[in-house]
């Protein structure tokens, strides 16, 4: 693969991968349930991570960060009291596995396909981590709540988190 290739491709990547991580930044505004929260938390540290060593990997071709590449919109929730149900998060917590699905399908043949065996790599991890988030969504969706890890036993579920991080 001819260095212009590799740039476009990691170019084109990258530019999915930011518009995935600005999705779930959004999707993270609206889930409001705490666990759930949590789970959003944990997906986009790592996919500031996989931004990282994209943005590496661009500096070293030539090649500057891109924009997103379309914008992803969050579905909406239907909310019947002050606190949510965690069921009214379903169908953002479903759309967000599809998303990542559609992101690994896309991308698979074409990663496995690449030469440089150091960009292979990342993006193999990238692309498994992506699998791995698509995992916890689909838990969060289908009621699971303890998506990150346990509660002590006997602690109840209390409050959500807001959609801002500095409230005044």
């Amino acid at each position: 693969m001819q260095k212009d290739e590799l740039r476009a491709l990691l170019t084109a990547f990258a530019a999915e991968r930011l518009a995935l991580i600005q999705r779930h930044e959004a999707s993270a505004r609206v889930v409001s349930h705490y666990d759930f929260n949590n789970a959003y938390q944990y997906v986009i540290a790592r996919e500031e991570t996989h931004l990282t060593w994209l943005r590496a990997a661009l500096e070293e071709l030539g090649a500057p960060m891109p924009a997103a590449a379309t914008e992803i919109p969050v579905p909406s929730i239907s909310r019947t009291g002050k606190i949510a149900d965690p069921k009214s998060f379903q169908n953002i917590l479903e759309d967000e596995a599809k998303q990542l699905f559609a992101f690994v399908e896309r991308w698979r043949a074409r990663v496995a396909a690449l030469t440089h065996a150091r960009h292979r790599t990342m993006l193999n991890v990238v692309l498994g981590e992506s699998l791995e988030h698509q995992r916890l969504f689909e838990q969060a969706a289908s009621g699971l709540e303890d998506v990150i890890g346990r509660r002590t036993v006997g602690a109840a579920r209390v409050g959500e988190v807001l959609p801002a991080r500095w409230q005044e």
